[in-house]
Formats: structure tokens, C-alpha cells, sequence
């Protein structure tokens, strides 16, 4: 059977939509110009503890070394944006718990995924057998370059990917084929002299464009990172208790981003601008309960209560806050050191509170006294 790979690969992109896909592209596998770079991010163990990054070497640059066979990759991107999305408000209510929007509904990995082998089985029911993979973010592959280079956006200053008229609030997957299919142009690069993702980063995690220190980003720290969160990011870090949308939401492209179409990423009521306090009084199985199906879960209860605690840290005082915050004392190592500093913070702003009803030049007198300055200074 001779096959027409131009009409095909219209057909892709036409099945892709119906299968909920907002845009399709297709690339080959030669990533070689990133190959240096991504070494270098390696060498500078900007990875922190993902060590999976590494673990592959050079092959995430090279899909046909982890697919034998494969000549070209479609990449797909799918949107996530949940209606009502509150972002400003959420971030904007210390006492209440920030998710990033991603998760806020059901995981997309077998989700995206399961689009993905549907979309190969129609290409097999048009060609016959063909070798075929689909990939969500689970092996080691370049997808952000490999959706740059079949068209779909261009690297933004914070890493992610931009589409021009849909932003970047979409997810990523790749289906690996061996099938000679034209390939698409990747588009022009258009955040120009905007830096607003870089200064809005609240960790300075985003050191040049595109390149990005996990070690100090708030999704690698509440999320990837399963150890002690360093002092100096823990206020930063503020009510987010899972993941970070600030880069996303200063970046211009995002006002032309579309709300999904898919029921499973609607914001969970139970994970909705929830009080952290409410949050934090879950036990294990309440905790796995309402996070069932969820990208969530895979953090597992002790990190969520990590994460939680600085939160409860950085809210304004409250006795509720500490006695919820004692009350948790001696569950783990972990939390106890985080529950610490919680307390620490929350005395001293218990402190502050009792200082400012104070009358004028006692408070001026007490910050004298603080300082260790003479009372005359």
C-alpha cells in the first residue's frame, strides 16, 4: 500500500483535535543543539534531587536511542486552564491553601496519555502496523524542545512553553512513531525585552532565560524536593502549598489562554482554596481519599503536612494556627523542624501584633531597646 505521509499527517492533526487535543505538531529526533546545554544545567546540578535527569545521560536528546525505530515525534499539547481559576485571590488569602492550577483536578498523565494511544490506533487502522509510543512526562525525552520544534510555541524565559494565541497553561505528550511524516516549522521566538517571569519568580529561581535552578524553585521544593526546605525560601514560599503559577500568571501570552474543555481538570471542591487549616488536620487516609486520582498524591501525606506547616507559618497569627501546629509536634523528624520554625514565625508576629497596639512612643521605645541603641539615640 503506497502512502500519501502528506494527506496522513493532515489526518493526524485532524484526529488529534478530536481526540481533545487543542494543537498537534510534528519534528524529527534530532535534538544534538541541546545536548550541551542540557549537560551543562546537569553539570551545574541545577537538577537538585531529580536524579532521574541524569540518570539517562544524553539520551533524553536522543528518542530514537530510547525508541529504536523512531524517526519522528508528534508532539500535542492539551489545555488545563480550569474555569474560575482564582489566582489573584487565592494568593491573596494567606489562610488559604494555593495549588497550582495543574493539579487541582484529576492527574493528566493517563489522561494525556490514553489520547495519545487512541490517537496511534487510528493512525493504524489508516496504515496498517507501525511502531508506536506514547509519552506523558514519564521517560527521558526533551519534550519542551521537542513541541519547539514541531511548531507548537517557543521557550519562554521561564522554560515553559508559549503558544502566541493560548499562552501556556497546557500539558505536553509525544507520540513516538517510525513513519516518515512531513515535519512543521517551529515558530519565532516572541517575548522580546519581557523579563516580568524572572522578576516575579518570588525564589529567583529563573537565573538566565530559559534556564531554571529546581534547587530554588517553589514547584521543585513543595513537590520533587522530600527533604528540609532551606530557611531562606520558606517565607517566600508563602501559602503555596503545592506548586507555583507565578511565572505563568505575569506572562502577557496567558490573557489569550482558553479555560480546558475537559471535565477531569475542574477545580476538586475539597482542594479549592481549602483553609489550611482544614487541610492540615487530614490524617493519612483522609489525605489519600481526597486526593485519589490526583497528581497530588504522589507527594504522600508527610510532604503535604511539610508543606502545609509553612504555610501555617507564614498566615497571620492565630492560637488556632498553634495549637494545630503543636498538636502536630513529634509525628516525624521532618515536620517537627518545620513545625519550629512555624512557631518561631508565628510568635514573632504574635509579638509585632501586641507591639503595634502599643501607643506610639512606646513602640519607638521598644524598637530602641531591640536594637541596643542608647535610650537617647
Amino acid at each position: 500500500m503506497t502512502i500519501d505521509y502528506h494527506a496522513l499527517s493532515d489526518n493526524i492533526k485532524q484526529w488529534g483535535k478530536e481526540l481533545g487535543f487543542q494543537q498537534v505538531g510534528i519534528c524529527d529526533v534530532d535534538l544534538r543543539e541541546h545536548e550541551e546545554e542540557l549537560q551543562r544545567w546537569l553539570n551545574a546540578g541545577y537538577h537538585g534531587q531529580m536524579d532521574w535527569m541524569a540518570r539517562h545521560g544524553m539520551m533524553r536528546a536522543r528518542p530514537d536511542e530510547l525508541v529504536p525505530g523512531t524517526i519522528r515525534v508528534i508532539s500535542v499539547r492539551m489545555n488545563y486552564l480550569p474555569p474560575e481559576a482564582g489566582f489573584a485571590q487565592s494568593l491573596s488569602q494567606p489562610n488559604s491553601a494555593y495549588i497550582s492550577r495543574y493539579s487541582l483536578g484529576r492527574d493528566y498523565h493517563k489522561l494525556v496519555r490514553n489520547r495519545l494511544k487512541q490517537l496511534g490506533q487510528r493512525i493504524e487502522q489508516a496504515v496498517g502496523s507501525f511502531g508506536y509510543r506514547p509519552f506523558v512526562d514519564s521517560a527521558p525525552i526533551l519534550e519542551r524542545p521537542l513541541a519547539e520544534k514541531a511548531g507548537l510555541g517557543w521557550t519562554g524565559k521561564h522554560s515553559l512553553i508559549i503558544n502566541q494565541d493560548a499562552g501556556s497553561w497546557f500539558f505536553l505528550g509525544e507520540l513516538l512513531v517510525d513513519l516518515p511524516l512531513p515535519v512543521d516549522r517551529p515558530v519565532e521566538k516572541q517575548c522580546g525585552k519581557c523579563v516580568a517571569c524572572i522578576t516575579s519568580c518570588p525564589t529567583g529561581a529563573i537565573i538566565e532565560d530559559g534556564v531554571i535552578d529546581a534547587r530554588r524553585c517553589i514547584s521543585y521544593l513543595t513537590i520533587e524536593f522530600d527533604g528540609v526546605i532551606p530557611e531562606e525560601f520558606r517565607e517566600a514560599i508563602g501559602n503555596r502549598i503545592y506548586g507555583c503559577d507565578d511565572c505563568q500568571l505575569v506572562c502577557p501570552f496567558n490573557r489569550f489562554a482558553s479555560v480546558t474543555d475537559e471535565p477531569d481538570y475542574y477545580c476538586r471542591d475539597s482542594l479549592y482554596q481549602q483553609p489550611l487549616a482544614t487541610l492540615y488536620q487530614w490524617d493519612e487516609d483522609t489525605f489519600l481519599k481526597h486526593t485519589e486520582g490526583s497528581a497530588i498524591r504522589r507527594i504522600g501525606h508527610q510532604q503535604w503536612l511539610r508543606n502545609l506547616t509553612i504555610a501555617m507559618g507564614n498566615a497571620p497569627y492565630s492560637s488556632d494556627i498553634v495549637n494545630a501546629l503543636n498538636a502536630r509536634q513529634g509525628d516525624s523528624s521532618l515536620l517537627d523542624i518545620h513545625i519550629e520554625w512555624a512557631l518561631d514565625k508565628q510568635h514573632r508576629q504574635r509579638q509585632n501584633l501586641v507591639t503595634e497596639a502599643l501607643p506610639t512612643k512606646t513602640q519607638r521605645l521598644i524598637r530602641i531597646i531591640e536594637k541596643g541603641l542608647p535610650r537617647d539615640a
